[in-house]
């Protein structure tokens, strides 16, 4: 086991894990970050997605000892009331069903939006793609994108 210093949220942590602890599970199971989400393990699903240094990560198949000084921004660290533009735009659309998939769509789309603030839809398919809804609701989440860009702009 070794001591980690890390930095999420704006917040200095400590977590003494093993180093090759996923940091899914370093936020989940040591620091009580229960926002991200495990889906699926292997990083196909997208909903443990969080941003290192404002990129869009996989959480659960990043080992802790791979983050060093890198900021983690997590869905909790997005905003503090839930208003960022991308989480107002999600209510807006009506996006969630079953709303399990929801903080990882909610951190790609938010990386995306923090690169290209006017992204195309071929690029939001392209940015999104990998992050997986089992309800299907596609469509909003590329609607809600869209919204959140022109509010981002105004």
């Amino acid at each position: 086991m070794a001591i980690y210093k890390l930095q999420i949220n704006g917040r200095s942590y400590d977590a003494d894990v093993e180093p090759d602890t996923p940091l899914l599970w370093v936020l989940r199971d040591n620091l009580g970050l229960v926002g991200t989400k495990y889906g699926c393990g292997i990083a196909q699903c997208g909903a443990c997605t969080v941003h290192m240094n404002g990129n869009a990560m996989r959480s659960c198949v990043l080992p802790v000892a791979a983050v060093g000084t890198s900021k983690i921004t997590t869905i909790e660290g997005l905003s503090v009331d839930g208003d960022h533009p991308v989480q107002l735009a999600w209510d807006e659309v009506d996006v969630a069903q079953c709303g399990y998939c929801q903080a990882g769509q909610i951190m790609s789309a938010t990386a995306l939006l923090t690169k290209n603030r006017k992204p195309t839809p071929e690029e939001i398919d392209n940015a999104m793609n990998g992050n997986i809804c089992r309800c299907g609701t596609y469509h909003r989440i590329r609607e809600a994108i869209a919204l959140a860009a022109t509010k981002l702009i105004e």
